[in-house]
Parts: C-alpha cells; sequence; structure tokens
C-alpha cells in the first residue's frame, strides 16, 4: 500500500468553535473533502518533527457518520507520519475516557468525533475536535492555526488502499511507505473504570448503596455513557440492571437531544418524582456533561452541584491523597462556589466559558476542581469535564454523610447561603438578531447608559453597579481573551449575563443567565427559583429586548 496526496479546494467555514467543528451532518457526508480538509488541516498543526511517529488517540460518541470518519483518519494518519493510533472498540470512547488515554500514553493528542450535546443522526450535527497533549482541548492558538491552515489547504495525504477493522479488541501494524504504522483497539471501557477506581472508593459506595437498599437512576440518553455506566454502576457497584437506562449508545441518540437538563432528560425528570429512586444523573452524548436529580424530581442546579462538590471534597479518597490546591468556574457560572473557596481559605479563579480555559490553572497546579454551569464538573484527574467522575463524586457524598440529596443541598445553603441561579438558552436564533441584541448591549456598555440606574422587575428594584463585556488575562501564560459575556453586575452582587454561544452548529444560541445571592438568614432561602428569580428575569428580557429582536416569547430550554 502506497500513500497519495489528493489535490483539494480549501472552506473558509472550517473555524474552530468552544469545543471543535460542529456542523450539519450532512456538511461533512456531501461537501467533497470535508471531512478530509479538516483531519489534515488538524495534523498539519502539529510540528512535523513531533508528528512523525507520534501516537494518537481517536474516539467518538458513537453518533451517525462517526465510523466513517475514523476510517478516513486511520487513512490520512499514516499517509501524516503518524506511527500509532489507539483506537476505542468500535470507535467508541468518551471524552473523558480520551483524556485520560492522552495523559497516560503520552500521546500528542486525541481526535474526537462528537458534536457533545448536540441531536445525531444524517439530517442532525456531526463535530471533529482536537484535544492536546495535556489531554485537554485545543487552546485558541492550536485552533486558529488549524482555521489558519484550512483555509489555504491545497491537497491532503492519504493511504486510500488502508482499510482497518476497528470493531474488535487487538493490535495490528502495517508497513506502508517502508515505516511501521499501529493500530490498537482497545476496551472503550477499561482504562477509564481503572482511573475511577484509583479515584473512589467502590467498596464503600457498594456497602452503602446495598445497606439502605439505595435505588439510583443512570440514564445515558442512549449516548456514549451507557457501557460505561453498565460497568460501573451495575458491575462494580453492584447495582440492579435497572439502574442503567437507555444505555445502548445509538447513531441517532434514540432521535432525542442527549443534552442532560431539565427539557430534554424529562423522562428521567418524570421517573424520579414518583419518589421510588432516591439518586439519578444524566449524561449528554459525549459523557462529559452531567444532571443530579434527587428523590422525588429535586433538581441539582450544576452551580450547586460544584459548590457541594467543593465543600465535601474530603469525602472523595482522592483529594484526601491529593492537595486541594484550588477552585474554578467559567464567568456565567453562579457564585457559589466563590463563597466556598472564601470559607475553605483556598484559592480562586473566574475564567471565560470553555474548559480549555482551566487546563492551564491545572497544569500550573493552581486548581483540582472546576466546573461550568452548563453541567460540566471535572478535576485535576483529567483535562475534560466528566460525567460519571461527577456522578460518583455525589455518591461518595451520600455515603459519607448518610444524606439524602435534598438534605445535602439545603444543609449547604443554610451554611453558605444560596446563589440562586437560571439559563436561558434561545437555541438556532436568526443570527442578525443575536447579533443585534449583542450590538444594542455593547452601546449601552459604550454609551454607560445603565450605569448607576435603578431598574424595578415585580416590583423590585436593582441598581446596576458595573457593565462590562467580560475580559480575561491568563495568569499562567498571560493570554488575554475579550469579549467572553456581557455582564451587568448589581450592588447587592446579582448578575445578569449575555453571551452567543459557541456550541451550535446552525443559526445563533442566546444564552442568558441570572444569578442571585439570598443569605442563609433570608425567609426565602428555599423558595421555588422561578420566584426568587422573577425579578432579575423581567429585568434581563427588558434590557436585551430578546422577545422583540427574535420573536420568541419563551426560551427553547429553561436551566
Amino acid at each position: 500500500m502506497e500513500c497519495k496526496e489528493v489535490s483539494t479546494t480549501a472552506f473558509d467555514d472550517q473555524k474552530p468553535g468552544t469545543s471543535g467543528l460542529r456542523k450539519g451532518t450532512q456538511v461533512f457526508m456531501t461537501k467533497q473533502n470535508y471531512t478530509e480538509n479538516f483531519i489534515q488541516s488538524i495534523l498539519s498543526s502539529i510540528e512535523d518533527t513531533k508528528r512523525k511517529g507520534c501516537t494518537l488517540i481517536v474516539g467518538g460518541d458513537g453518533r451517525f457518520y462517526m465510523k466513517t470518519a475514523v476510517s478516513l483518519i486511520i487513512k490520512i494518519a499514516v499517509a501524516n507520519g503518524v506511527g500509532k493510533l489507539i483506537i476505542g472498540q468500535s470507535g467508541v470512547l468518551s471524552t473523558p475516557a480520551i483524556s485520560n488515554l492522552i495523559r497516560k500514553h503520552s500521546a500528542i493528542g486525541g481526535i474526537i468525533l462528537t458534536a457533545s450535546h448536540n441531536p445525531g443522526g444524517p439530517n442532525a450535527d456531526f463535530g471533529i475536535k482536537f484535544n492536546t497533549s495535556n489531554g485537554g482541548p485545543a487552546p485558541s492558538g492550536v485552533t486558529d492555526k488549524i482555521y489558519e491552515i484550512s483555509k489555504s489547504l491545497t491537497s491532503f495525504k492519504i493511504c486510500p488502499d488502508l482499510c482497518v477493522n476497528f470493531d474488535s479488541i487487538g493490535s495490528r501494524t502495517y508497513t506502508i511507505d517502508g515505516a511501521d504504522f499501529t493500530v490498537d483497539v482497545i476496551s472503550s471501557v477499561q482504562d477509564y473504570v481503572e482511573m475511577m477506581t484509583n479515584i473512589f472508593d467502590f467498596n464503600a459506595i457498594k456497602s452503602y448503596i446495598q445497606d439502605i437498599n439505595f435505588k439510583m437512576l443512570f440514564d445515558s440518553l442512549h449516548g456514549v455513557v451507557g457501557p460505561y455506566a453498565t460497568k460501573i454502576v451495575c458491575e462494580e457497584l453492584g447495582a440492579t440492571p435497572d439502574s442503567a437506562i437507555h444505555s445502548t449508545p445509538l447513531e441517532d441518540f434514540g432521535g432525542k437531544h442527549p443534552d442532560p437538563n431539565l427539557t430534554y432528560a424529562a423522562e428521567l425528570v418524570d421517573e424520579m418524582k414518583k419518589g421510588v429512586h432516591d439518586f439519578g444523573v444524566a449524561f449528554d452524548g459525549d459523557g462529559d456533561r452531567n444532571m443530579i436529580i434527587g428523590k422525588n424530581g429535586f433538581f441539582v442546579s450544576p452551580c450547586d452541584s460544584l459548590a457541594v462538590i467543593a465543600a465535601n471534597h474530603k469525602s472523595i479518597p482522592y483529594f484526601v491523597a491529593n492537595q486541594m490546591t484550588g477552585f474554578a468556574r467559567s464567568m456565567p457560572t453562579s457564585g457559589a462556589l466563590d463563597r466556598v473557596a472564601e470559607e475553605l481559605k483556598l484559592p480562586f479563579f473566574e475564567v471565560p466559558t470553555g474548559w480549555k480555559f482551566f487546563g492551564n490553572l491545572m497544569d500550573a497546579g493552581k486548581i483540582a476542581l472546576c466546573g461550568e454551569e452548563s453541567f460540566g464538573t471535572g478535576s485535576n484527574h483529567i483535562r475534560e469535564k466528566d460525567g460519571m467522575w461527577a456522578a460518583l463524586a455525589w455518591l461518595s457524598i451520600l455515603a459519607d454523610t448518610k444524606l439524602s440529596v435534598q438534605e445535602v443541598i439545603t444543609n449547604h445553603w443554610k451554611t453558605y447561603g444560596r446563589n440562586c441561579f437560571t439559563r436561558y438558552d434561545y437555541e438556532q436564533v436568526d443570527s442578525v438578531a443575536a447579533n443585534s441584541m449583542m450590538e444594542n448591549l455593547t452601546k449601552a456598555i459604550n454609551e454607560k447608559t445603565l450605569f448607576g440606574k435603578t431598574l424595578t422587575g415585580a416590583g423590585k428594584n436593582y441598581t446596576v453597579k458595573l457593565m462590562d463585556n467580560y475580559r480575561y488575562e491568563d495568569p499562567i501564560d498571560k493570554t488575554v481573551t475579550e469579549k467572553q459575556g456581557i455582564r451587568i453586575i448589581f450592588a447587592d452582587g446579582s448578575r445578569i449575563i449575555f453571551r452567543l454561544s459557541g456550541t451550535g452548529s446552525s443559526g445563533a444560541t442566546i444564552r442568558m443567565y441570572v444569578d442571585s445571592y439570598i443569605s442563609k438568614e433570608d425567609p426565602s432561602l428555599e423558595f421555588a427559583a422561578a420566584q426568587i428569580l422573577k425579578p432579575l428575569v423581567e429585568i434581563a428580557l427588558e434590557i436585551s429586548q430578546i422577545p422583540q429582536l427574535t420573536g420568541r416569547n419563551s426560551p427553547t430550554v429553561i436551566t
């Protein structure tokens, strides 16, 4: 077999977003060389001397077109001098599992085939993401380089006759153009499960589950977590087989949206409301996000989930054995974590949205726990958010405290006060309308029209203390990231934030965040979040003019 160079035409729309390149599946399938071009751009971004003979991890969430993309990566990787590919069986690997494998095998990086929480199928979404040698998402400098290469690409290298069976586990070595090329097909779950057993006390969790007949539901939404949940929850922890639901990965996620929130995981929420199960968790398509639900359908805000894990980190053996160095959260995430950091006298950092911003802090030893309001939580065991890790962290806390999910949360509020939080998502909004909203808000910043002004919603007054477009300077490498979300901060510490998401494949997604702090002595401490936040939501909609600009009277999803 020989490699050859194929002429191609560059595309101008292959700029990676927050988590890689995401487009409609048909774009990857029908635009000639679209997939090949982007794979070549990724490989060309790696220096020749580092790429030659290197190891690369490959896998994805099992969505439609993934296997075709894996086959192309194999053919293109060997032609570009890669020495070894480590691929999950049938191409399946969760995003956290890939991060672990990159670090374990000192790989040059990993190519992840996923559009995360976006729907899958021939008429839905596909995505390609590159993680670097630390196991984390490629930083802006790398993605910018990939994009620049993609805009001027004139050819790609490929070994068209190399066909590898990656459905069966085993190692295969080929000699192509005089060089050895190895493809190791491995268990999708084994390495990840081994890592989890070294982080958590599975015996303690198992004893707790069995002693009180603790009932759980792990809903994988037909995404990649299914095999991991079956292995860990049912086999390792001894839970009944019906504890893992929707656990068969499907190319179209069963025709549903693999996003763990109250809208798209409604089936789990409804089942938890029956009061039969003590603990519920839903995961997204590629396994890096999670939603925690307690008995009777008690919803745990992802912001509270992060803060609770921080406050109870000593319930997790990993953090007993390894120093808790600090915490970090994304800017739109509520301030609940800040209060824990202050109480524990540990360093705290606020970063832009995107897991890559946590990577430098973890690599420098500044933080050990971090998270985002978008249902992402993780620690420095890898360089990605990790849905299963978060679920096991919660089980560790429950086993240690012997409390219910709701009791853990309400006790946390009574100790630290409550940051009441909500997020409104307006998906697939006309891009012109979304940009008009951001332009109007930017104008208000420049002209200082809201500074010091008192705004009223549902009869309650709030005075604007600050309005800006968030800017971040990385404390490690000093790189500056600008225009990361428009913030309106009020005198009492409440916040309203507006961002355009970078994870959609078409149109625009407007995200509106509302965060309000309630002291532990406040009689409304345990009121419904919608009731507490109603005044600020009214103010936010009035300031942004979202209904008028978009024609949407309600959001697609409310968190």
